[in-house]
């Protein structure tokens, strides 16, 4: 678990609170523990303060180069554990990977004999963008000549932003910049299927007439069908059925007439046998049913007739209907009803898609309207804090050694709004008051672009959400007070956030909160890169040393001794 001060002093930042590096370059095997504030590294030229940011590169997701492994018969590891305390964008990553979410994190890359690499995180195996993402939120690396985060618009705006303390402003034009960009995509959803309707409506329109002249009800040609096989055989139906009526109530012995004359013939008897009483109701019965049926039938045949005119209507109607079947290709009189209602609901839906479009129209307007209004604000808000942070970071550089150099921020308008306002902003400098300014990745060296780096991030190390700061030789080509106004200006930033320097400026050393000296130690016939962290005593020593050479004078102690009490 992490100790208690680095959570204390972690809270929301994270810190790089151990390095362990094994057979890497001319590294054996060291192991540091880090200060959470600041941290500065010293050593001779060549005695392998680079080669620790080198390590350290590998495990933020730095390629590997074969030729730093020291033995080939064995691998070479480096691992840093960092406190990440309550760092929510770090922690997010971690779930989104679906990688162990701890206080302490784990962060580990193996070099094989044969120059494979795997990376892993809290023993997790990772890929090397996953690697690298995850290392961004964690360490911010200045390295000379490399191309810095300064020169990126996303950290220009962010620096503004942050002066500026609008976090609810922006929080709020994003809300309403998402809902104008998705009321957007809807609106042009809409009117793209309008184009499509457009295209099928005189089609649909045209299906839809030929059915509604038709004007089928239902079930209508299945009835046409069956009405017009009965008039086809209207006669021979007409002729069985007189034939019917006439065996049953007309004939010379009419059989509704014989059930009548045997139900007489039982019914004086029915007292007399306990049978004849059930058997002379069941003939009344049967007699009544034939009776019935004979008119049921004689009544059919008098509304049976040939009729050619009707049978012309129906043969029409049916050829009418079956050709509807087959072009829309189906079997039922419901189906071609069901089509027509289609038909109509996209006929419909021509109509209804105007008043759609017109009120989404109106939606769009009212939210971009919205976010236009937030975005002046963002705008009037940046703008109020270019001449401020212009005058610091201008002062700043002159402390630091750079009195000729100058900072400029544009702040233009973009075309449309973009998720973060309407603001085009560009960092410009000038390294020599010629009054041409350019972007700073044009024309800014690296160590300038270092110490502009640390002058604008001291400025917004509270506000802005910063990863542990690692400046490597930021100090090139300064010294004394120019040195110092950078040390102090580290120290300040150290207050807020885990800091690392390589220098070799006994002002800057002086200001370190835990001093770290490489240096080179023979075993045999060997060379091996070690680290130690310095005492109080050693730091004197080694500062005087910085300061008049490998026999530091008195005067170079007790200058020494004032810096590291001071």
């Amino acid at each position: 678990m992490p100790n208690a001060n680095y959570i204390c002093y972690a809270q929301n930042r994270t810190v790089l609170k151990k390095l362990f590096i094994q057979n890497f370059a001319i590294i054996d095997e060291i192991e540091i523990d880090f200060s959470p504030k600041l941290n500065i590294i010293t050593g001779e030229t060549g005695a392998g303060k680079s080669i620790i940011m080198g390590a350290l590169s590998l495990i933020l997701g730095d390629r590997v180069d074969t030729s730093v492994l020291q033995s080939r018969d064995k691998k070479c590891y480096v691992e840093g554990i960092f406190v990440i305390a309550e760092k929510k964008a770090v922690k997010a990553f971690l779930r989104e990977q679906d990688l162990d979410v701890e206080e302490e994190l784990v962060i580990r890359r193996e070099i094989g004999a044969n120059g494979k690499s795997r990376a892993f995180v809290n023993d997790t195996p990772v890929n090397l963008e996953q690697l690298r993402q995850l290392s961004s939120m964690l360490v911010d690396l200045h390295r000379q000549f490399d191309t810095l985060e300064l020169g990126e618009s996303d950290f220009q705006r962010q620096v503004l932003d942050a002066l500026a303390g609008h976090a609810d402003v922006l929080q709020q034009y994003q809300a309403a910049f998402t809902q104008w960009h998705q009321a957007q995509q809807e609106l042009t959803a809409l009117q793209q299927q309008k184009d499509q309707f457009t295209k099928e409506y005189d089609y649909n329109k045209f299906l839809f007439d030929e059915l509604h002249e038709a004007g089928l009800k239902e079930n209508e040609l299945e009835e046409a069908d069956a009405t017009l096989k009965m008039l086809g055989n209207a006669e021979g139906i007409k002729t069985s059925l007189s034939k019917v009526v006439y065996e049953l109530s007309e004939g010379e012995t009419p059989m509704v007439q014989q059930l009548k004359s045997l139900c007489n013939q039982l019914s004086p008897y029915t007292e007399h046998h306990a049978a004849l009483p059930a058997l002379l109701q069941r003939l009344l019965s049967a007699q009544i049913e034939l009776q019935d049926i004979a008119d049921e039938v004689e009544r059919i045949n008098d509304h049976v007739q040939h009729d050619p005119k009707k049978i012309e209507q129906l043969n029409d109607r049916i050829s009418t209907g079956y050709k509807l079947l087959k072009k829309h290709g189906v079997h039922t009189t419901q189906e071609l009803l069901t089509i027509k209602d289609n038909l109509e609901q996209k006929l419909q839906a021509v109509l209804n898609i105007d008043e759609a479009i017109q009120t989404k129209e109106k939606a769009v307007q009212q939210l971009l309207q919205k976010a236009t209004e937030l975005a002046a604000k963002l705008t009037a808000n940046r703008v109020k804090q270019v001449k401020p942070l212009q005058d610091k970071v201008n002062k700043l550089l002159g402390q630091v050694g750079m009195p000729n150099a100058r900072l400029q921020v544009d702040v233009t308008p973009l075309a449309s709004l973009q998720s973060t306002g309407i603001d085009d902003i560009e960092f410009l400098f000038d390294a020599n008051k010629s009054n041409r300014f350019e972007p700073i990745r044009k024309v800014a060296s690296g160590g300038e672009l270092s110490r502009l780096m640390l002058c604008i991030k001291s400025l917004v190390a509270q506000s802005l959400d910063l990863p542990t700061l690692i400046f490597d030789e930021i100090d090139t080509g300064i010294s004394g007070e120019a040195a110092k106004q950078v040390g102090v200006i580290m120290k300040d930033l150290a207050r807020k956030r885990q800091v690392f320097s390589i220098t070799h400026q006994p002002q800057i050393a002086g200001k370190a909160d835990a001093h770290y000296f490489v240096y080179k130690d023979i075993k045999g016939n060997t060379i091996k890169t070690n680290i130690k962290l310095l005492s109080q005593d050693e730091r004197i020593t080694a500062i005087a040393k910085m300061l008049s050479g490998e026999k530091p004078t008195a005067a170079a102690l007790e200058n020494a001794r004032e810096m590291v009490m001071n």
